[in-house]
């Protein structure tokens, strides 16, 4: 896709619309000068920026947006529509409703209510909102290596948050979670299909009827790998994903696996009647239509409309199926089972645990927790000097025992690498990737 083309084709195109409704003369405050040196400048302070665009960043869970992405969003931004009331964006909140109703039939829910975010931290604080609101004075359970945000949004809702081990690979325990649904202190249980660390999906399938035992809402934080539902049954198992279809609500981040930029999350709730909970008036909003605004069922009030332009733009071209969207997600998926089958025969490198979506973790290969930790904050800041983006996790003792029973654990925590291979350009590059990496762990410090 030629950017540069479909960038001038969208300058113009909201040029002519504009032209369509009269001249008019341009107010002499908005003029400015020295454009050129200001421009110089901004490019110069985004240069201090790590190089998210190149498959050589396999660090963190960032990349660029699509061009289709950025068109649709450009085209959009220069009418600037706000997807609060219907007035403030007509064609941007009905380009909402389509996109909202494509991830609801992604993850199976046929009536559904939702929206799209800033965010998927607001995303599921609306879910948890809603959780609070129909058990009011019970809790929400999460898992131990679920984001950070669930237990963030506990305390801003003055709602009790539990937080349950996780077993030997980064789910959550069901064993656990049954001691705590026991109780009878908790309305709602979180689970998450793709944490933001290991990229462990919890087994929704297997959580769901257990909750459901103890009277418990489902919530499902999608927010990282949610998109990653459009490869169940071919490269992944189906269970989990399919389970979701009968959960009470669901985030997904499209400003991840989505393709599109900062921010643009979206949750969903499989029961339209939670529309009730968001109930308020505006004296000087939802005067245009009868139909509902999308503010009356949404905690955030403006929003940008070019979100949803983008969203739907991007989907117009690469659509919610395994061969369209799925294949970019599937590649790297292979190549995360790539780089796994390679770290199995490092003589450097250690596998920590096998992939389930596109996040690989890696140690190198050391006689205590301690070492590990020291080799790795060494690999990370050799790999930056040259060129080479990773990051790190940290872990705990009982973790690493019940995953590498041979490491002897002289401390508490200790850092492991960690990189995510959300870009499809990894599986291109995934075994040169790998022998850098392995170049970085074969420069052993002393100590």
């Amino acid at each position: 896709m030629d950017l540069r083309h479909w960038l001038e084709r969208a300058v113009s195109a909201i040029e002519e619309w504009e032209a369509g409704h009269g001249p008019f003369e341009r107010h002499p405050s908005l003029a400015v000068k020295d454009v050129e040196p200001a421009f110089d400048a901004l490019v110069a302070r985004l240069h201090d920026n790590y190089p998210f665009f190149h498959p050589r960043y396999a660090g963190q869970m960032l990349k660029p947006p699509h061009p289709a992405a950025v068109v649709g969003y450009l085209t959009a931004m220069l009418i600037n529509p706000n997807n609060h009331a219907l007035d403030g964006g007509p064609a941007t909140a009905a380009m909402e409703r389509e996109t909202v109703a494509l991830l609801a039939a992604m993850f199976g829910f046929g009536t559904h209510l939702g929206h799209l975010t800033s965010s998927g931290t607001i995303a599921n604080l609306e879910a948890l909102f809603v959780a609070r609101e129909l058990h009011p004075g019970l809790g929400i359970a999460y898992g131990a290596e679920a984001h950070y945000t669930h237990a963030r949004m506990c305390r801003v809702l003055g709602v009790e948050g539990h937080a349950v081990p996780a077993d030997d690979r980064g789910r959550m325990d069901l064993g656990a979670l049954e001691d705590l649904l026991r109780t009878g202190r908790i309305g709602t249980v979180v689970l998450t299909t793709g944490t933001t660390g290991l990229g462990a999906i919890d087994p929704v399938h297997e959580a769901l009827p257990l909750a459901r035992r103890y009277g418990a809402r489902v919530h499902v934080d999608a927010a990282y790998g949610g998109f990653f539902a459009l490869l169940a049954g071919t490269d992944l198992d189906a269970a989990p994903w399919r389970a979701i279809a009968g959960c009470d609500s669901v985030v997904v981040d499209p400003h991840k696996h989505g393709l599109q930029p900062y921010g643009c999350g979206a949750v969903l709730f499989r029961d339209p009647a939670v529309g009730r909970f968001y109930v308020h008036d505006s004296p000087y909003t939802y005067f245009t239509s009868d139909e509902l605004h999308l503010g009356e069922i949404s905690l955030e009030c403006s929003r940008a409309g070019a979100s949803a332009a983008a969203f739907w733009f991007t989907l117009r071209l690469l659509p919610l199926t395994r061969e369209g969207l799925g294949e970019v997600l599937a590649a790297g998926r292979r190549a995360a089972v790539r780089w796994a089958s390679l770290l199995s025969g490092s003589q450097v490198l250690e596998l920590y645990q096998p992939p389930e979506l596109d996040i690989v973790t890696y140690f190198p290969k050391a006689a205590t927790l301690g070492r590990i930790d020291r080799l790795s904050a060494r690999m990370l800041d050799d790999g930056m000097a040259e060129g080479l983006h990773l990051s790190t996790f940290t872990v705990g003792r009982q973790a690493m025992a019940a995953r590498h029973p041979a490491i002897a654990l002289d401390t508490t925590h200790g850092r492991v690498m960690r990189s995510v291979l959300m870009k499809p350009e990894s599986e291109l590059v995934v075994d040169s990737l790998h022998a850098a990496v392995e170049s970085l762990a074969g420069q052993r410090p002393t100590a």
